[in-house]
């Protein structure tokens, strides 16, 4: 192999590397709002490039964005959970915990 050839695998292998971002799938049983956008009731998936969460609709592939802080600490996740809490009668999404990992998706408003 030569040395161009190696290292345009080099890049490849790379750069492919960059473009996987992980993705979580949830569904949500009823309106969520996170951050300032509304969530309806559906399937998403879930992609955090940055400090921004970007929610994919199964159903219509419409996206909405979000800030959101990882937290890699703590114990291992035994199962993907959405935690919410109640804020003026609406459900507010605090957080997601991935199954299998200790990462945990952490909103704001």
């Amino acid at each position: 192999m030569t040395t161009k050839s190696l290292l345009c695998a080099a890049v490849l292998t790379l750069a492919s590397f960059a473009a996987s971002a992980k993705s979580y799938d949830i569904v949500l049983t009823n309106p969520v709002k996170a951050g300032s956008v509304q969530l309806n009731p559906g399937a998403y998936t879930v992609k955090v490039k940055g400090d921004t969460a970007i929610f994919t609709a199964a159903d219509s592939g419409k996206t909405y964005t979000a800030p959101v802080k990882l937290d890699n600490a703590g114990p291992k996740h035994g199962s993907t959970a959405v935690h919410l809490e109640t804020k003026n009668g609406a459900d507010v999404l605090k957080s997601i915990v991935v199954g299998g990992s200790h990462t945990t998706l952490e909103f704001n408003e």
